[in-house]
């Protein structure tokens, strides 16, 4: 099986497992059985005030176009060649394929929650993020070891399951995300010292500043829009933008680490 065919068939079984995933969340999400979780819903919630005379799916112009970053991103690393990024071996491959697939999942769920503003929609939305921060500590530790497809599955079902946090108090969903970004934060400083240099310091740097904002930016949404800038293209909004190029930068860092950690192993 030559290079190319191999690299087809991880992305078919990337997407598949990935729409397995998402399938199992969307049943138990209908079952009722997250009803009592606490999201916030209507339009109040946002800084940016709707657009009356737009179609629903676009009440809110920029929250809602704002998403389709994600699925430019997803597309973009999902249509770069895996021999081109230093994706060489099929466990990397893998990894970058599953990473793309949830970007480009994740932004019809943003958008889906923007326009119905319905609880399923915000469940799924918070859901999805924790097996997105803990898929890219997967990537560095099986950067760091080898891991097998149990490991893997293992730990998304972990982060899967933290999400039932929010059934047991109203912050549980904020907890849970909070210590999946401090667990990407320590792997991702973790593979660095182990096989980084300059250039991907300067990828973590970059997805880590973008963290920052992505958290900042979306707490302080109603207290930006005091100031005109903010009041169209509001904190929420640049919130997102932080998200997506927290997602791009970190497809950077962990091409190159899994790059260079693949040279120093032929060596």
């Amino acid at each position: 099986m030559d290079f190319r065919m191999a690299s087809t068939l991880h992305k078919e079984k990337a997407l598949w497992h990935v729409a397995a995933a998402c399938t199992v969340c969307l049943l138990t999400v209908n079952t009722g059985m997250l009803d009592g979780v606490s999201t916030e819903l209507g339009y109040s919630h946002y800084a940016e005030k709707p657009v009356s005379w737009v179609p629903s799916f676009l009440a809110m112009p920029c929250n809602s176009m704002v998403n389709l970053g994600y699925i430019l991103v997803g597309g973009y690393w999902r249509c770069q060649d895996n021999k081109s990024v230093g994706m060489k071996e099929q466990t990397g491959q893998y990894l970058k394929n599953i990473f793309s697939w949830m970007a480009l999942i994740y932004g019809p769920v943003q958008w889906a929650r923007i326009w119905t503003q319905s609880h399923y929609s915000a469940v799924l939305d918070q859901w999805f993020t924790l097996p997105i921060f803990s898929w890219a500590c997967i990537w560095c530790n099986a950067i760091l070891e080898k891991w097998s497809m149990w490991q893997f599955l293992a730990v998304e079902l972990f982060s899967f399951a933290s999400y039932f946090l929010s059934l047991l108090h109203p912050q549980g969903f904020e907890v849970a995300l909070a210590a999946h970004i401090i667990w990407a934060i320590v792997s991702g400083l973790r593979a660095q010292s182990r096989y980084g240099d300059a250039l991907s310091m300067r990828y973590l740097a970059l997805a880590l500043t973008s963290c920052l904002g992505f958290v900042g930016l979306k707490l302080l949404d109603h207290w930006l829009a005091q100031w005109f800038v903010f009041q169209r293209f509001t904190g929420h909004f640049w919130s997102k933008l932080c998200d997506i190029l927290q997602f791009h930068y970190a497809f950077c860092f962990l091409t190159h680490l899994s790059q260079k950690q693949h040279f120093r192993k032929k060596k």
